[in-house]
């Protein structure tokens, strides 16, 4: 889940490891059966290689616990398409009572609707729920242009609330899904007056990402040397890159780097590999015009604009927008409050579902009191 240059970049390093892996193996074997190399212990090495390429993720999952959770495994059927002003086909999906208060879900960058599947079981007893695909990912097509800006992404989220008639509603946003808010409220302050009634903004920041990413310092040090060029060799080169995350996902380097820049310690196996599938999923080249917007945005001063009720929430092991991040939010936003949950990382909605529909439970028990 390429949100940041860090995972970006250790991806990177696993999918070219990946394909060096396999072909050594396939270049080890072949040249034994050729006569090129001789010694049995090469025949063995290859057939290593291949097998680790193919089944390693099986070893890799075998090291975290089985879960009672059960994260879906194709997408649902249910839903309808809707036509945004860039271009896009935007994938909405509607839950819960239709009459329940409205709460529109933003995933993350990376991600489908399909990560708020826990979130979503919790809540659509209660709320009226409207779900939807970022354009590019999931069930959405991407631009016309396939140009990516937050802004844009803003005003698709504008044409979604659109859907949900003369209802008020609560914006929930994960991630990217936190900054489009952000930048729709900038763009759109009038919405905060008539139409959004309440803000939920998990694991996500205000600011520059690279000031609340772990190893920031570093990231901007290799930012223009390194990261911006990948990003542009990723979307010139995305088959290939597509081929190298397939093979990160199979020999389960694509579940180590996740764990390690997205999840804590307490993802069970079924989430683990639920997370890592994305790798495959998603088109390389919509994954870096994606992060390469992101590294151009910064919405410092929206915060302190926004007088309705936010809840800034975060994941207490968050790497890639740190919980500094929430807290200062919360500081700057009139009427905010924090809630950090543990054990979290980035990517918490997906191990840690109930907890954080629980907390937008809360927000939303908060604000209708305030309300009445």
């Amino acid at each position: 889940m390429f949100i940041l240059p860090l995972p970006f970049l250790l991806s990177t390093i696993a999918s070219i490891a990946s394909l060096a892996l396999l072909a050594g193996g396939i270049w080890m074997v072949w040249g034994w059966f050729t006569g090129a190399l001789i010694a049995v212990a090469w025949l063995w090495s290859g057939i290593a290689s291949i097998a680790w390429s193919l089944f390693g993720r099986m070893i890799v999952l075998a090291f975290y616990p089985r879960g009672t959770d059960s994260p879906p495994t194709t997408h649902a059927d249910a839903g309808q398409m809707l036509d945004a002003p860039d271009g896009s086909r935007l994938h909405i999906e509607f839950d819960g009572p239709a009459d329940g208060p409205v709460l529109v879900l933003t995933h993350g960058w990376a991600l489908d609707s399909d990560a708020w599947y826990s979130v979503r079981r919790e809540l659509a007893q209660t709320y009226r729920l409207v779900l939807w695909d970022l354009p590019g990912l999931g069930r959405s097509s991407q631009p016309a242009d396939r140009r990516y800006s937050i802004e844009r992404l803003a005003e698709d989220l504008r044409t979604v609330i659109a859907q949900t008639g003369n209802a008020p509603v609560t914006l929930v946003g994960h991630s990217i899904g936190g900054m489009m808010m952000l930048t729709l409220a900038r763009l759109h302050p009038d919405l905060l007056r008539t139409k959004i009634n309440g803000m939920v903004l998990m694991d996500t920041t205000h600011t520059w990402p690279l000031k609340t990413v772990i190893g920031g310092g570093l990231m901007r040090l290799l930012r223009w040397p390194v990261i911006e060029p990948l990003l542009l060799l990723t979307i010139v080169l995305s088959p290939l890159i597509r081929l190298s995350n397939f093979m990160s996902y199979m020999n389960g380097t694509s579940h180590i780097v996740n764990r390690l820049t997205s999840l804590s310690g307490s993802v069970t196996r079924e989430q683990l590999d639920f997370a890592s599938r994305y790798n495959v999923k998603d088109t390389p080249s919509v994954i870096a015009k994606g992060l390469r917007a992101v590294l151009r945005w910064d919405e410092t001063a929206t915060p302190g604009a926004i007088r309705i009720p936010v809840r800034a929430i975060t994941g207490d092991v968050d790497k890639l927008t740190k919980p500094e991040a929430g807290i200062e939010i919360s500081r700057l936003a009139p009427n905010a409050d924090f809630v950090r949950l543990a054990p979290a990382g980035h990517n918490g909605l997906i191990e840690q579902g109930p907890r954080y529909a629980e907390a937008i439970r809360q927000f939303m028990r908060r604000t209708t009191l305030a309300a009445s």
